[in-house]
């Protein structure tokens, strides 16, 4: 409570950190969230940005990587009355193409590279937004699905987010 209304990252478990909130809002912003869409969050974390996007009433597909992470937000989330579609402990560079597409997709890490399969779970019209670059110079991207093959992609300044790490940690 002494803290919540600072706007800086705090520490979490794993060596993770929760985003800015003004981060989480810029973020959401850039997704430009209708109600009920279907949205792929890649980065659980603790599951604050989950409960902003579920409290948008918006379909929420999440994965986390870190086990306790996922345990802890799975507990949280329940603890609020908040249910996303679907919580998932996996590899966040593989999506979840099982429910692909999705209208949206969050990523809330930083990828050094595109997640191509990310890509591919967009429907047409769908946006990602996604902090790609080396841990220390990171930019906010979005990306805006025109057909298979074709994508628009804008720039919103540099960031710091934590690094988007493949396989899962048990």
């Amino acid at each position: 409570e002494d803290f919540a209304y600072e706007d800086r990252a705090f520490p979490i478990a794993a060596n993770q950190t929760i985003s800015h909130p003004s981060t989480v809002a810029e973020q959401t912003e850039l997704l430009e969230v209708q109600e009920k869409e279907k949205i792929l969050e890649i980065g659980t974390g603790c599951g604050y940005q989950t409960a902003v996007l579920v409290t948008m009433n918006a379909f929420v597909y999440t994965v986390e990587r870190q086990k306790d992470l996922h345990d802890f937000a799975q507990k949280k989330l329940r603890e609020m009355h908040l249910r996303p579609k679907f919580q998932s402990f996996g590899d966040g560079f593989l999506g979840l193409p099982t429910f692909a597409p999705f209208d949206k997709i969050l990523v809330t890490c930083g990828a050094e590279i595109l997640p191509i399969e990310l890509l591919k779970q967009l429907k047409i019209g769908g946006k990602m937004v996604i902090p790609m670059g080396k841990t220390d110079e990171q930019i906010l991207y979005r990306f805006t699905k025109i057909s298979e093959k074709e994508f628009e992609k804008e720039e919103f300044g540099a960031y710091k987010f934590v690094p988007m790490l493949q396989d899962r940690n048990k």
